[in-house]
């Protein structure tokens, strides 16, 4: 398999999938639902790029419903940026509104907020395949990043069900996520 090839392939078509709204929504809802028993209180998230599923809707309402339960540890949000040095990625909290800033990639990201260490970690999939193995954009940020976070995190892989690719072969370096969800469902 050819994963340049397939990753450029899937994103033109996720770029342009029709109904990409209404698959959005459903996995949006696939997602709280998913959420609701979940006891972390950090989680690691992706901003969208590309097409990509939007998770922060989702997240920022699961925030506010634990602030309006009288929870012990207040739900923190955490957003990606890229350590230069290693290659890896720290989060750093993120709310709406707060200091943002473009990385080298012109992602948005947070500005000189705290570093914080999720408990659970959204990835984004760009497509994935049995086994929880997920091609992502070929920098291999979050595999170098799960390899070395400690405690490591619960990981979901979140991406439409057109990015499925039974034939999938994962490399030595690729490291699997615990589960991925897609507008259906769990996969």
């Amino acid at each position: 398999m050819d994963k340049k090839l397939v990753r450029k392939e899937l994103i033109h078509q996720r770029l342009d999938l029709p109904d990409r709204f209404e698959r959005s929504e459903m996995l949006q809802r696939v997602l709280r639902i998913w959420l609701f028993d979940r006891p972390d209180t950090v989680i690691g998230v992706y901003w969208p790029i590309k097409g990509e599923f939007d998770p922060i809707p989702a997240l920022h309402r699961w925030k506010e419903d634990g602030e309006l339960i009288d929870e012990p540890q207040r739900r923190r949000i955490g957003l990606p940026v890229v350590n230069k040095e290693h290659k890896t990625l720290v989060f750093h909290a993120w709310y709406p509104g707060c200091p943002m800033e473009e990385d080298a990639y012109n992602i948005p990201k947070p500005k000189d907020t705290e570093i914080i260490v999720p408990t659970l970690l959204f990835v984004p999939c760009v497509g994935y395949g049995a086994g929880g193995y997920r091609i992502g954009y070929g920098g291999g940020f979050y595999d170098r990043t799960l390899a070395t976070l400690q405690p490591k995190p619960f990981t979901v892989g979140l991406g439409f069900a057109h990015g499925f690719l039974p034939d999938l072969e994962p490399e030595a370096h690729d490291v699997p996520l615990d589960t991925i969800l897609n507008e259906y469902g769990v996969v």
